[in-house]
């Protein structure tokens, strides 16, 4: 049996909470099964963040593999993570990206266990990227004679 590979969604305060309970919205529970956030909350030290993701780390499977997006690369959330994975000899298999956000995380979520991890990078990154977009509006034609009452 292959092992899990798991989405780690991680940041500073809840966006990495608020991005899994989107991704619920959209993907099944099933894949929600492998989809673990965890943020480093205001007023938290860093030691005890990487306490927090200590013990979790603890509860998962020892042939856990892992997929990471953050949302800063070089953030205290993200080198502690990285560190712990390190202690643990996880971090050498796994994928670390940062500046996540929904399209990417989606992608991620979906594609992560029917992908090789250098694919998954790519595909993960791209997706990011073309999701930003300058979103512009038409303005709409104002007719003051056209009352719909």
């Amino acid at each position: 049996m292959e092992p899990m590979k798991y989405l780690l969604l991680v940041s500073h305060g809840s966006f990495s909470t608020g991005l899994k309970g989107t991704l619920s919205m959209f993907a099944g529970d099933e894949a929600m099964k492998s989809v673990i956030a965890v943020g480093l909350k205001p007023d938290e030290s860093v030691s005890k963040f990487e306490t927090r993701f200590k013990v979790l780390l603890e509860t998962l499977p020892d042939d856990s593999n892992f997929v990471v997006l953050a949302d800063i690369i070089g953030g205290s959330p993200l080198t502690t993570v990285c560190s712990v994975l390190n202690e643990h000899g996880k971090l050498q298999d796994a994928v670390v990206l940062g500046g996540m956000n929904f399209p990417m995380a989606l992608t991620t979520l979906m594609s992560k266990d029917s992908m090789k991890n250098s694919e998954l990078k790519e595909k993960a990154l791209s997706e990011a990227a073309a999701a930003l977009k300058d979103f512009k509006t038409e303005p709409s034609d104002t007719d003051d004679n056209d009352d719909d009452i």
